[in-house]
């Protein structure tokens, strides 16, 4: 489901633990990390999306976590051109995204990477807020940091600030 601007309609996923973590996956045989993320399907809400991604890349439930905020808006970045598919109709030409920051209500042992049969990780830890900006590929630096930046004020409502 491509837009028609060109923009995949997508929804990011910030776990943050009770110390004030934030959940940082090691995609499979790749040298990249990221956040969840996944698109939102025809007829799926942007929660539900997030739901549904949250259990097929990360292996939790939605009673494993709080949705403590979302973005208001989209927030979109664009692809490299050498990754954009131009055999593809319609082209994508990038992600707009609606992020998520979910508080982890319980232990990190629910973490289940391997559930999926295309599994999107094959290795997690917990990082400090703000170094996601810094090691993401570099087309998505300037989103996490739009997310980042939205999403910070949430964490006064949960355990413990960044």
């Amino acid at each position: 489901m491509i837009d028609q601007d060109g923009y995949r309609p997508n929804v990011g996923i910030i776990i943050v633990n009770k110390e004030g973590k934030l959940f940082w996956g090691k995609r499979i045989q790749q040298d990249a990390w990221q956040f969840p993320q996944g698109g939102i399907r025809e007829h799926e809400t942007p929660q539900q999306a997030v739901f549904r991604e949250l259990k097929e890349e990360v292996g939790l439930e939605p009673s494993d976590v709080r949705v403590l905020g979302r973005t208001q808006d989209w927030l979109t970045y664009d692809l490299p051109k050498h990754l954009i598919r131009h055999y593809s109709q319609p082209v994508c030409i990038g992600q707009k995204q609606i992020w998520f920051m979910l508080g982890l209500e319980g232990n990190s042992d629910r973490i289940d990477l391997g559930l999926h049969e295309s599994p999107e990780f094959e290795d997690w830890t917990w990082v400090d807020y703000w170094r996601p900006v810094q090691e993401v590929v570099c087309f998505k630096q300037a989103v996490y940091h739009q997310a980042l930046t939205e999403l910070e004020d949430v964490l006064d409502k949960f355990w413990l600030p960044k």
